[in-house]
């Protein structure tokens, strides 16, 4: 259909609807065509693959209508994506979406609710704060609790962290940031964090006006969790120094080794100076859900705040996360009315209007993926689908453990797996250069896309297993290929 014939917005019309189905059908049908071979990425380098992209106009005088843009699409962009269901995709954590996931997005982008005031989203509204509110007895919060969806982990956290500024300037000094803005102590203001701990920290601290320098990086045990000892030295020699701790940040999950650091340790030390404790679960969050492993992160429960993500282990599209408080008051810190948009008149009568515990206004229904997802699944099937996760890097663990030809750096507490390729007897080449190497051919050449850390001052390969249909032999299969690559 020609540009100047194409219905312009989804509407009760009849034959609005009728191009809505047909646009769809036509879609999938070249989405699916599109899917002919088993391999994550189709190979092209940086440099070709912005040579088949490359137009001379993005905006032409005249549309070229709906037909003919899904027939370029199909051409230069859908062989060319990343296919993160692809078992042969194992980089990040950015995982595969389970299919009713697919049909929530549809619905909530054709209803395009704006989650900032009740009258711009009334079902979408309450049907999150039932999800937060499930999502909270989830995770062993009780009355009082709240939270909010998000757009990642790393606003979560900035939220998170945030309201414990909030906190302690309250409650320690008796300083209200938001009227006021910082006190003239904050450069003292100290948040300690593991040394692998997610990049989100530094950034949330720049953004909090507090900088790069309020952050103490605690290391690890052979682990790779954090040394509460150290920590404790650290909080120690600070309040010496006179700064002024404020909050301890937990991962749940570390970006490369997925480990966890000791919760139930940390709360206790955290109650011991009147800290906040923060827990960054973006990772880790799903592994509630396992009821064989559930007992590794049920100490969450403790933590003062709570980063979780549905975009990693829990297999929902991109963005989908949330940040839990046990004290929902302290929401307070993001609360201000406006007479166009959350009245508090309205909120006296009953209506909600999220805008008041969110740091963005106009945001995304995604609480919706959760909602479909859950009741699509169960509770069985999700023990399944992440219990098999956590088995499988378990299983590849104990193979590289065992094989002379690779080293293995920690034993796996989620899903990610890191390890080091040796260089056979005699091999000329560098090992860090083969590693490096071995990675960008499986890259371009065999269509798997793998990740790549440094470990201990070494080049390590990383395989994060979140995809519930990997196999093990689909596993040995890909390090016979890769020893065939040294």
């Amino acid at each position: 259909m020609s540009a100047e014939k194409l219905p312009l917005i989804l509407s009760e019309n009849e034959a609005d609807k009728q191009e809505f189905a047909r646009m769809i059908h036509a879609a999938v049908e070249k989405i699916l065509a599109s899917l002919d071979s088993g391999a994550a990425y189709k190979g092209l380098t940086p440099d070709k693959l912005r040579s088949v992209i490359r137009t001379e106009e993005l905006l032409p005088e005249e549309g070229l209508g709906f037909d003919a843009v899904l027939e370029e699409t199909s051409q230069k962009i859908l062989p060319n994506f990343l296919r993160p269901f692809s078992t042969s995709y194992m980089a990040h954590l950015h995982s595969s979406t389970l299919l009713e996931s697919i049909v929530s997005e549809l619905i909530l982008s054709a209803f395009n609710q704006s989650m900032d005031s009740w009258d711009q989203s009334p079902v979408a509204t309450e049907i999150e704060v039932e999800v937060i509110r499930h999502l909270c007895k989830l995770y062993g919060y009780g009355e009082g609790s709240d939270g909010v969806f998000t757009s990642g982990g790393s606003q979560s956290n900035l939220s998170g962290l945030l309201l414990a500024r909030d906190h302690f300037c309250n409650t320690c000094l008796h300083w209200d940031v938001k009227k006021h803005g910082l006190p003239v102590s904050f450069p003292k203001f100290r948040l300690y964090a593991s040394e692998i701990s997610h990049f989100s920290m530094e950034k949330s601290t720049h953004l909090m006006g507090l900088g790069y320098d309020c952050v103490v990086k605690v290391p690890v045990n052979d682990a790779m969790q954090m040394d509460v000892s150290a920590l404790e030295k650290l909080i120690e020699e600070d309040l010496r120094k006179g700064n002024l701790p404020f909050c301890i940040a937990a991962t749940v999950g570390t970006t490369d080794f997925g480990s966890i650091d000791p919760l139930d340790a940390l709360a206790d030390l955290a109650k011991k100076y009147s800290l906040w404790l923060h827990a960054d679960a973006a990772y880790g969050s799903g592994v509630i859900l396992s009821d064989k492993y559930a007992y590794k992160v049920r100490s969450l429960s403790r933590c003062d705040s709570i980063t979780v993500d549905f975009h990693k282990m829990f297999l929902l599209p991109i963005s989908c996360s949330a940040s839990l408080i046990k004290d929902g008051k302290n929401f307070e810190a993001l609360t201000l009315h406006a007479d166009y948009l959350n009245r508090e008149e309205d909120e006296e009568e009953g209506y909600i209007n999220l805008v008041g515990k969110s740091m963005q206004t106009t945001r995304r229904f995604d609480a919706l993926k959760v909602w479909f997802s859950f009741r699509t699944r169960g509770r069985k099937g999700w023990s399944q689908i992440i219990t098999s996760s956590m088995e499988n890097a378990l299983t590849l663990y104990e193979k590289l453990r065992t094989d002379g030809n690779f080293a293995v750096a920690v034993k796996p507490e989620i899903s990610s797996v890191v390890f080091r390729v040796l260089p056979p007897p005699g091999a000329k080449e560098d090992a860090d250069e083969m590693n490096k190497r071995i990675r960008k051919e499986l890259l371009h050449k065999h269509g798997t896309v793998i990740g790549q850390t440094v470990c201990r001052g070494k080049v390590c390969l990383k395989f994060t297993l979140l995809n519930p249909l990997l196999t093990r032999e689909k596993l040995d299969e890909l390090l016979a290929l890769i020893l065939s690559l040294r």
